[in-house]
């Protein structure tokens, strides 16, 4: 049983982690235990990894139940399905957390519990004093399970989504609108969060003087079915060749777009791990509502540019901003992530 809450980012940055463990226990049956959406936007565990054979299944339950019915019935399930071994992959918790979870699965019966993060380094993420920048969520959980060997951070394979042929066929189908374009971004202006939202008129400012930049390329906005009508707007600004695709294909056949794209540009969100993972260069806009470093992109700064404003109140964790005005996120100005752009196309010669 593989412990591992969230929704698409919080998988995405467990992907090493969990071809690891396919390595480490290649006969066994590997069942997820995770939570139920808690946001119609987010997208549960198995969205992802359905069809990869990281896993054969799952467990879900309602997040932060304290209904012992609930937990009892969810006990019930564990001990008749009768696992041999936990792996521990939540998100950083704290002690009296751990310890209760750590008593919850021994009341399931189950002997070995691995990647348990007993000490503060394991439970924390480290900070590094010359860059000022903290360790990546991937590399925590890659340090919780060293005792079963090396997620292989750094290696494609450990981020491999193994695409089924239709999700290919579906995801190129989608962007046949495109035409001949060779070259095209890739764009989410949403996100689940208001604390972690641009705003609408930067994002059409954006749109628009990068079309006027290179009308010769295409678009194609992605997200869930409640942010078409937003994309439908940038579409209608964009220049050259667009499609909005909001709303009409799972993650799994939105990364396949993501990997043909030439640059994603969005938000702190789902899809910019998505985008990530298949190695497409990000360009992506922050609040400071986290720690530096430890949501952004995995391959920064090599591959990917974030913009991230230090503010007073930085590391609120907070969803929505009402005292301060969303004053990190909104101090980004419309230059700024139009020069990243700029920046990470020529490092990269893109295009």
């Amino acid at each position: 049983m593989i412990y591992r809450l969230g929704s698409i980012g919080d998988t995405i940055v467990a992907l090493p982690c969990f071809h690891l463990i396919r390595k480490t226990f290649p006969a066994s049956d590997r069942y997820v235990l995770t939570n139920l959406p808690f946001h119609q936007k987010a997208s549960p565990v198995q969205d992802i990894l359905k069809g990869t054979g990281l896993i054969q299944g799952w467990f879900d339950y309602p997040l932060k139940t304290r209904n012992p019915i609930d937990l009892l019935e969810l006990r019930s399930k564990i001990v008749s399905w009768k696992p041999d071994v936990l792996i521990y992959l939540a998100a950083p918790r704290s002690r009296l957390s751990i310890i209760r979870d750590y008593l919850f699965f021994k009341t399931c019966g189950i002997r070995n519990i691995i990647g348990l993060p007993a000490s503060d380094d394991l439970r924390n993420h480290r900070f590094d004093i010359e860059s000022r920048l903290y360790e990546h969520e991937a590399t925590r959980l890659a340090r919780c399970l060293s005792s079963i060997g090396d997620a292989g951070l750094n290696e494609r394979n450990s981020w491999d989504l193994q695409f089924t042929a239709e999700e290919e066929k579906k995801a190129v189908d989608s962007i046949s609108v495109l035409g001949d374009c060779s070259y095209f971004f890739a764009c989410c202006s949403g996100t689940k969060m208001p604390v972690k939202d641009w705003g609408q008129k930067n994002w059409e400012e954006l749109i628009c003087r990068l079309s006027e930049r290179y009308a010769d390329l295409g678009i194609a906005f992605i997200g869930s079915d409640d942010e078409k009508q937003r994309c439908d707007v940038l579409k209608n600004i964009w220049k050259g060749p667009a499609v909005n695709l909001c709303g009409k294909l799972s993650p799994r056949e939105s990364a396949v777009v993501l990997r043909r794209s030439v640059m994603f540009l969005g938000h702190d969100s789902g899809p910019m791990h998505l985008a990530s993972a298949v190695h497409t260069p990000c360009v992506a806009i922050f609040s400071a509502r986290n720690k530096p470093a430890v949501w952004f992109p995995f391959g920064y700064p090599v591959r990917h540019r974030v913009i991230y404003h230090h503010v007073d109140c930085s590391g609120c964790n907070l969803e929505e901003c009402t005292e301060n005005g969303k004053k990190c996120i909104n101090s980004i100005t419309v230059n700024e992530v139009l020069e990243n752009i700029e920046l990470l196309k020529n490092r990269l010669l893109l295009f």
